[in-house]
């Protein structure tokens, strides 16, 4: 007993299609899926170098950030102390300047003040002359 002859025809067109059907369809299309997966990798491979390269620029700016404060709030200190100084010598210079002035004008007051009770006592020396002479009537 032999097979039929269309069982062996439907055999070979189910071959020959199935080989067709391989090189026509399914190797291209396993080749352009291959090709997506590997694109899709490389993708993901550069997303992620390009994430831990911006959370590395981001965590360098941040220290870039805090170590430029720390200058600034150490330049204002400086410069916050050498004006407390420079304050502080100039309140003292200040307070020189006045106490010397001060010294002087008193010291002035009193030579005027001296010499105002010498003209004061040579006048009223004068006048008691002048009064007894005019009192006793005779020069003085």
């Amino acid at each position: 007993m032999l097979p039929n002859l269309s069982v062996i025809f439907v055999v070979i067109a189910v071959v020959f299609l199935a080989i067709v059907l391989d090189r026509v369809l399914f190797k291209p299309l396993l080749r352009v899926m291959r090709e997506r997966e590997t694109a899709i990798k490389s993708a993901m491979q550069a997303a992620e170098s390009a994430a831990a390269k911006a959370q590395a620029a981001s965590a360098e700016f941040d220290a870039n950030v805090t170590a430029a404060r720390a200058d600034l709030y150490k330049q204002m200190d400086e410069r916050r102390r050498a004006a407390e100084v420079y304050r502080k010598e100039l309140v003292a210079q200040t307070k020189a300047d006045v106490d010397a002035q001060l010294a002087s004008a008193k010291a002035e007051l009193e030579a005027q003040a001296a010499e105002a009770k010498a003209r004061l006592d040579a006048e009223a020396e004068q006048l008691g002359r002048d009064i007894a002479s005019k009192v006793l009537g005779r020069p003085s």
